[in-house]
């Protein structure tokens, strides 16, 4: 027996691998979906990858200049701020104020995040104990569901389709609901099915919570990537919302800078107070330069926001154009960089993961499975807007084949 194996039966001996928290994490269906794509590509197949919602072009250049300026000065290397530097939280109040028209205050009502992801994750350690029901969008970004499971809280699923009726199936969840929910999440517009409302819709959800001391946590994460004279509102617009409401946002696809992780958390003071609180033990905040490449993106001038909007359309038209060519119907989205299409009647019995898998080695087009974003979702696959029109053409090509 070798050196190094000795060392491991030695080593798995000493402690229990009972990791609970692990436990209650399902298997990640979009690991094997990535497996399957590293596979073909290490066999020379050419696969045209809208599986990932990462978006393909460049941080515009006035954001990586700033950027470099930044890095350029020692102070700016030192610890930074777990809340956020000052500069970026006002810009993050200005951007509410100038879109929203909500007044905010910098230092009590909001919170720069490393990425969106962290903030939620972070805003659940924060506020859950064990046993708590948290209330889910299901079809969701995994995040919204697992990160509270991470924090030990239980999940009750609130099922989102185009042909339901979300308030009336919240008001369902609430009332079949024991104990009393703690946190409703809502994630409008929508990832993965793109689903947008209107800004009734959050004055019931407002009125909703205050009457049932629930409270809200809303991601906005795609509120600038809208279509057809769309605009995504906030929950914060509605008053009385402070009373019971957080909101999440990240510039990932906004400005094109999901590998930057950086994203900020507004409103109810107490609960920014307590994320802001979990934060100081686990992180310094992100890197400065950083954020002051993000307060400059605030600041400066939106034209690059304007023209990535208008590049997804371009690319959601493209798609839902040729898909509907290939007698694949889809529905036409208002919001976001995805297309959440219905599996086609005779490949629903396979499931999702089955399509994906079929679609993967039949047409070398790879999308998101349904069931990876929860059980409601395994009838759709999510297609992500992150190639050129020239090869989102050669997709639907290629699909129109197979299909």
């Amino acid at each position: 027996m070798s050196e190094p194996e000795k060392r491991r039966r030695s080593s798995d001996s000493l402690f229990s691998t009972d990791f609970q928290r692990i436990k209650r994490l399902p298997p990640y269906v979009f690991a094997t979906v990535n497996a399957l794509k590293m596979e073909a590509r290490r066999r020379g197949e050419d696969i045209i990858d809208l599986g990932m919602g990462n978006p393909d072009q460049g941080t515009p250049q006035h954001i990586i200049d700033k950027l470099c300026e930044a890095a350029q000065d020692p102070r700016n290397h030192r610890y930074s701020q777990s809340r956020g530097i000052p500069g970026l939280r006002k810009a993050v109040c200005a951007f509410y104020k100038r879109k929203f028209n909500v007044d905010l205050d910098p230092e009590t009502e909001a919170l720069v995040t490393i990425g969106s992801k962290e903030g939620l994750a972070s805003l659940a350690t924060a506020i859950t104990n064990p046993g708590d029901a948290i209330l889910t969008p299901n079809p969701a970004y995994p995040i919204h569901p697992y990160g509270f499971i991470i924090a030990g809280a239980d999940i009750r699923h609130v099922p989102v389709h185009k042909d339901l009726d979300y308030f009336e199936e919240l008001t369902k969840a609430v009332r079949d609901c024991w104990p009393q929910p703690k946190v409703l999440l809502v994630n409008f517009p929508s990832n993965p099915t793109a689903q947008v409302v209107d800004l009734s819709f959050y004055e019931k959800v407002v009125d909703f919570a205050r009457e049932h001391g629930i409270i809200v946590v809303s991601d906005v994460a795609y509120a600038e990537i809208t279509f057809d004279d769309y605009e995504a509102p906030s929950i914060l617009q509605v008053p009385g919302a402070m009373d019971v409401a957080v909101e999440f946002y990240s510039l990932s696809k906004t400005y094109n800078m999901p590998g930057w992780r950086i994203g900020f958390c507004v409103g109810n003071p107490e609960i920014i107070g307590a994320i802001a609180k979990i934060k100081s033990y686990l992180d310094y905040g992100a890197f400065q330069p950083i954020q002051i490449a993000a307060t400059h993106a605030l600041n400066g001038p939106q034209d690059c926001v304007r023209e990535i909007r208008e590049m997804y359309q371009s690319r959601r038209d493209v798609l839902v154009d040729g898909l509907g060519r290939a007698g694949w119907e889809v529905d036409r989205p208002k919001a976001t960089m995805f297309v959440w299409a219905e599996i086609p009647d005779k490949y629903k019995p396979m499931g999702s993961l089955e399509f994906v898998k079929f679609l993967l080695k039949e047409a070398k087009v790879a999308v998101s499975p349904g069931i990876g974003f929860g059980e409601y979702g395994d009838e759709f696959v999510r297609i992500a807007l992150v190639e050129n029109e020239h090869r989102i053409r050669q997709a639907y090509r290629a699909i129109r084949k197979v299909l």
